[in-house]
């Protein structure tokens, strides 16, 4: 809105601050930081009263989670309140990339509180039917992948080989839509200590929105060997508003947690951050600067699939947290370990732009 009056007044006087990306994500990250912070309180209030016993708790998982009964879930209404509201604000809404990663957000999300309600309704940790929600998550991630890849070429490029492409074709719209799906579902599968998923999706978008800015600048893209992709530049805005909306949230999730985000919030960040990456030609960037996210999702499918063919498990728990607290470790150990081990790779995954 910002923007589009910015640009109605040709960018006169202040208003031409508003021409400038950099400028632009700062205010959507303070801006996505202030709502967060101001609306929580309310928010975990409403939240905590309709809900009653908040999310329902494993009786399988690890004793010390008994004691988060009573917490509210939901919480990623916050976060999405906030990233709209910022998105709105500050980003130049003719750019076809902004309204694809603005549907996967709220599709995702969507999808996530049918699921959360379900789950808080009938006091069970099983919400709606998994082949449902997969469904669901595919056709919102078909038709953003249908509305990015329109706008690209079909290449999946490999990353810290410069020029080094697989030509996918009209594959590559599936392949985008599994890119969506896994990483909505991977960050879904991460988020189970408090403030475990937070953190790691602020650190993923913050590196995405340098890639974006870089890969959306022909003379930068060039230099560092990555693809040109004309307008994601914009993103880098969208990455912001992820950051300043998930401080905002940690704020109130660090432990002990007074909310969990629930799959509305998760299922919408991790499918935002693949529709980002999609449009900026870094899927396989994704998966080595979400390598935690990766790890999480692995982890539960090497566990179903040996526990149906052997009987046994692999891990004492899954995902791969649960095993570590299982084993004895603290769950703010865990959390700090995995925050840590998410900046390593995001640092990682920067230099694959190759600096020289």
């Amino acid at each position: 809105m910002l923007y589009l009056i910015a640009e109605w007044f040709h960018f006169e006087g202040l208003l031409n601050l508003l021409r400038y990306q950099s400028f632009r994500s700062g205010a959507a990250l303070m801006t996505a930081l202030f709502i967060g912070l101001l609306i929580g309180p309310k928010f975990i209030n409403m939240l905590r009263v309709r809900q009653g016993k908040g999310q329902p708790i494993r009786e399988d998982g690890p004793q010390s989670h008994l004691a988060k009964r009573g917490t509210p879930t939901m919480g990623g209404l916050m976060i999405l309140t906030a990233l709209v509201l910022s998105m709105l604000l500050f980003m130049d809404m003719n750019n076809p990339f902004v309204w694809a990663c603005i549907a996967v957000t709220i599709g995702f999300g969507a999808i996530g509180f049918m699921d959360d309600y379900d789950k808080v309704s009938k006091s069970s940790h099983k919400g709606l039917s998994s082949k449902i929600r997969l469904v669901l998550e595919f056709v919102v991630a078909g038709i953003a992948a249908w509305m990015i890849v329109s706008q690209l070429n079909t290449n999946l490029y490999v990353p810290f080989l410069s020029g080094r492409y697989i030509p996918l074709g009209p594959l590559y719209y599936v392949f985008a839509a599994f890119v969506i799906v896994g990483a909505g579902n991977a960050v879904n599968l991460t988020d189970g200590l408090d403030g475990l998923a937070t953190m790691p999706v602020i650190i993923a978008a913050g590196t995405f929105a340098i890639i974006c800015y870089l890969a959306g600048r022909v003379d930068y893209a060039t230099y560092l060997g990555i693809p040109h992709v004309p307008r994601a530049g914009e993103l880098a805005i969208f990455c912001a508003g992820i950051m300043g909306a998930g401080l905002a949230f940690l704020w109130f999730n660090a432990p002990p947690a007074a909310v969990f985000m629930g799959d509305t919030g998760s299922l919408a960040l991790g499918g935002a951050l693949g529709a980002i990456a999609v449009a900026a030609h870094h899927e396989i960037v994704l998966a080595i600067v979400g390598g935690l996210f990766v790890l999480e999702a692995v982890s539960v499918i090497i566990q179903v699939f040996w526990f149906k063919r052997t009987g046994r498990r692999v891990f004492r728990m899954a995902p791969i947290h649960h095993h570590f607290e299982q084993k004895g470790w603290k769950e703010s150990t865990v959390v700090i370990r995995f925050w840590i081990i998410s900046i390593v790779l995001a640092v990682i995954g920067l230099s694959t732009l190759k600096l020289r």
